[in-house]
């Protein structure tokens, strides 16, 4: 076999095509498109597992579980790119995190793979063990601990324990990479038979400047510091650089060569995607996810890549924040106001909790909402919980940019 697909369309000759769900009524697409094998599973997810357990098992290659609250893929965007001139590279796709996205990035790996870098999403208790299960990663790293899927586990610190699975899942001499400064995490961390590396304010490597589109310098503990070029003018992402920077030195990797792969870095879409907009403005697409913090930092990336110009942000709700979900989103709202955004589009019910200018239910009647208030030269933003759909909001105003 030359590879596993669950989407007929992408099956190739050799392939072997697993029909999840509804595939089965796409067997003769993927023999048509030359898949060499199909496989009609009682258990999808039992299935999938064991051919990503049975390929990682034949690989010496070196596996890296990421996981986080937000910045998963991000750092997994970075991450991949510093390590591809350097050693022969599998990450995940887009965001290929959980029971199906996870054996899929496995069955990726070939015999002369060096590196997969993996991307762990969870629902809830045990979800990142079991995924560590199947990768076996020698390497975990947790972007961050934040207000996410409490409508699953509760709290704070209990998002830190599911977190903490990846990291109680790695083999001795293994090395988790970790925010600094977490409180909720820091007591899950007392290993001593692996190497614990943190990023951030006070930890073993943080950032020290930023030049959007340019540049960013990272000091690390021991005192050495390194400039690093790259495409990107977010700020959060220079933050998601740095644990990236820290993994790649945890895997070995020279740290001279860092900026090979920094110059290259490319975003999985609906990652802060810029798309200039008539009269000067500018549209930045962040509807792939949302949380508070992914959501305040949104916001300040707004207003700072608006500059003088007028800011527009149409936000979705926030998903999976249990009964404190509407207090999320109403802190959300005094940051826009308290950050000077001009105008506020509120999408869905919990919309109306960001106390905006203008609501609409949902993000198909959102788009002439948003039309409507969109003026030439604006700077605007889209962002929500991926369950909003408001990438079609953001492709509407992306067909009338400006060429």
């Amino acid at each position: 076999m030359t590879g596993v697909e669950i989407d007929s369309r992408r099956a190739g000759p050799g392939d072997l095509f697993v029909a999840l769900g509804g595939g089965v009524a796409y067997l003769n697409d993927a023999r048509a498109h030359g898949a060499a094998a199909t496989l009609v599973p009682g258990d999808g997810f039992a299935a999938m597992a064991a051919l990503g357990r049975a390929v990682r098992d034949r690989s010496d290659a070196r596996v890296v579980a990421i996981t986080g609250s937000s910045g998963k893929t991000s750092t997994k965007d970075i991450l991949a790119a510093l390590c591809r001139p350097v050693v022969r590279t599998v990450a995940a796709e887009g965001g290929h995190n959980n029971e199906v996205g996870l054996p899929l990035t496995l069955t990726r790996i070939e015999p002369d793979t060096e590196v997969v870098i993996t991307e762990m999403g969870m629902r809830g208790f045990g979800q990142i063990a079991e995924l560590c299960a199947i990768a076996r990663p020698e390497v975990a790293v947790i972007t961050s601990i934040g207000p996410v899927h409490l409508e699953l586990v509760g709290t704070v610190a209990n998002v830190a324990r599911v977190k903490a699975e990846a990291v109680a899942a790695l083999p001795d001499g293994g090395t988790a990479v970790v925010p600094a400064g977490v409180a909720e995490l820091e007591p899950l961390l007392e290993r001593d038979d692996i190497e614990i590396l943190r990023f951030g304010p006070g930890g073993d490597a943080e950032l020290a400047s930023f030049e959007p589109g340019e540049s960013v310098a990272i000091a690390f503990a021991d005192g050495r510091r390194i400039e690093l070029p790259v495409p990107f003018t977010v700020r959060v992402q220079a933050a998601n650089l740095v644990g990236a920077l820290l993994t790649y030195v945890a895997l070995g990797l020279p740290l001279e060569r860092a900026a090979e792969g920094s110059a290259e870095i490319a975003f999985s879409r609906w990652r802060c995607e810029e798309t200039p907009l008539p009269g000067g403005g500018l549209l930045i697409n962040d509807a792939y996810n949302a949380n508070p913090a992914s959501m305040r930092a949104a916001l300040e990336h707004l207003v700072e890549r608006a500059g003088s110009r007028r800011t527009v942000a149409v936000l979705g709700e926030m998903a999976e924040l249990g009964i404190e979900g509407p207090r999320f989103h109403e802190e959300l709202g005094a940051v826009a106001q308290e950050l000077g955004v001009d105008v506020i589009v509120g999408v869905g019910e919990l919309g109306r909790r960001y106390g905006p200018d203008e609501w609409a239910p949902d993000a198909a009647h959102a788009i002439e909402v948003v039309r409507s208030v969109v003026e030439p030269g604006d700077t605007v933003l889209v962002k929500a919980s991926r369950a909003v759909g408001l990438e079609l909001v953001a492709e509407s105003l992306a067909g009338v940019a400006a060429p």
